[in-house]
């Protein structure tokens, strides 16, 4: 039975959830927590029979030296279950990235181990990093389509995972367009060859296993094909309604789960076939028309053609949501602020009453049968990347590619204050390094 606990705001952020601000849908792990908490608080009292009977219904006594149950959640805190998932919001807004709230980025933990990336709009890949998950084990990327705040990120994650211990292709399931200039496979192909001075720079100098992408296109027009398939998890992908033919929806199920992620879309009777009864639904909530005029400055009529034909408005998204009957709804794309996020929520509520979260950046839900737990997350702003899982792999140093005569003529001669560096790291690891 779903319970709701009161919660202590975040230290970074404040998120409107389930329309009423701080409140969070509680879950059976915190239950254990809390039994776990009570149990250790007992041991430390003193006989009932000593007590007075007057003490029978005094309030919990916290301990002053034993942790409590977080309102919160901090990356590597909390173990996750076999039998559960957890998805991080790393990105919410909308295509003009802000501090706040990156374009769309979606990462899915499940309790087998397998993690999938869902969209990694502009800003994303700094939130992925925030979850200080190590770079191996987000190897996979599912694009909804390829407007730049779904996969305009891509970039930084493909090179900086690779830097930062990704040690094998970055893999990237994306659909394919009604020509193949539209489609994931000319964009990934095109973008490998923008990237090519700075692939080409690091040559020779780092592990040079993950600087590939292994792309697969898939028919945008299937629908519920089967896109991936391996260790007992499916996905499967269905046609959206946004811009031009090419973007698509995904399901993914795994161990009685459904989880959904509508991408951008039109709502559209594929979204309400393959979408119903599914544990948790994400689908976008575009901008109130009235806020795009306000605060977009667009004309009346380009905010009504974007904010309702192109997008899903959030009346339209509540009457989506009240056909397929998700456990829990997930609102996304818009700018989740104080004044505009109640205009949203009322607009939803005219036509859904069902269990909803307003997205924002870091917001974090634990997923199981019994129980939808929603909270935010605190991150660390001065995080390093996640050490290796493997062995890195050491540079050929003869695969780089040199200097012109004219740019290396211009080196400056400070091989002295350059070589008690050598001296101390060949002293501290045994190497035998030496200046070029």
């Amino acid at each position: 039975m779903t319970r709701f606990q009161k919660a202590a705001p975040s230290l970074l952020l404040v998120a409107v959830i389930t329309g009423v601000t701080g409140y969070i849908i509680g879950c059976t792990q915190e239950q254990q927590e809390r039994k776990a908490q009570v149990s250790a608080q007992e041991a430390n009292e003193e006989p009932a029979s000593s007590q007075p009977a007057s003490d029978a219904k005094a309030p919990t006594k916290y301990s002053p030296v034993q942790a409590r149950s977080r309102d919160f959640y901090t990356p590597n805190s909390e173990d996750l279950g076999p039998n559960e998932m957890r998805l991080l919001a790393c990105g919410t807004g909308m295509p003009t990235a802000r501090p706040k709230q990156a374009a769309s980025c979606w990462l899915l933990e499940l309790g087998n181990g397998d993690k999938f990336i869902f969209d990694v709009g502009t800003g994303s890949a700094e939130r992925i990093a925030a979850f200080q998950i190590p770079y191996n084990y987000l190897d996979k990327v599912f694009l909804s389509h390829l407007h730049t705040d779904h996969f305009g990120d891509l970039d930084a994650l493909f090179v900086g995972g690779a830097l930062s211990g990704r040690q094998k292709p970055l893999r990237v399931w994306g659909p394919s367009g009604d020509t193949p200039e539209h489609g994931t496979k000319y964009a990934l192909e095109h973008l490998r060859k923008a990237l090519t001075w700075d692939l080409d720079g690091r040559a020779g100098l780092t592990d040079p296993r993950g600087y590939h992408f292994e792309v697969h296109e898939f028919d945008y027009m299937g629908m519920n094909q089967i896109i991936y398939q391996e260790n007992d998890v499916t996905i499967r992908s269905w046609p959206a309604i946004h811009s031009l033919d090419g973007p698509v929806s995904f399901s993914l199920e795994w161990n009685g789960f459904k989880f959904v992620f509508g991408g951008d879309t039109y709502p559209n009777k594929w979204f309400d076939k393959y979408a119903k009864d599914a544990d948790f639904a994400i689908h976008e909530c575009f901008v109130t028309v009235p806020d795009m005029i306000e605060k977009f400055k667009f004309s009346p009529q380009g905010a009504l053609s974007v904010g309702t034909q192109i997008h899903t408005a959030p009346e339209a998204f509540g009457k989506v949501m009240s056909r397929i009957e998700p456990r829990m709804a997930v609102a996304y794309h818009f700018f989740n602020d104080f004044d505009t996020s109640t205009g949203i929520y009322e607009r939803i509520r005219s036509t859904y009453d069902g269990e909803l979260s307003l997205a924002t950046d870091y917001m974090v839900w634990n997923i199981t049968k019994d129980d939808i737990r929603v909270r935010m997350a605190v991150v660390d702003e001065d995080v390093w990347p996640p050490p290796a899982t493997d062995k890195p792999q050491l540079p050929d140093m003869s695969l780089r590619i040199p200097y012109s005569k004219e740019i290396s003529g211009g080196r400056l001669d400070v091989k002295d204050v350059i070589q008690p560096i050598y001296d101390e790291i060949n002293k501290q690891y045994g190497t035998n390094e030496k200046q070029e």
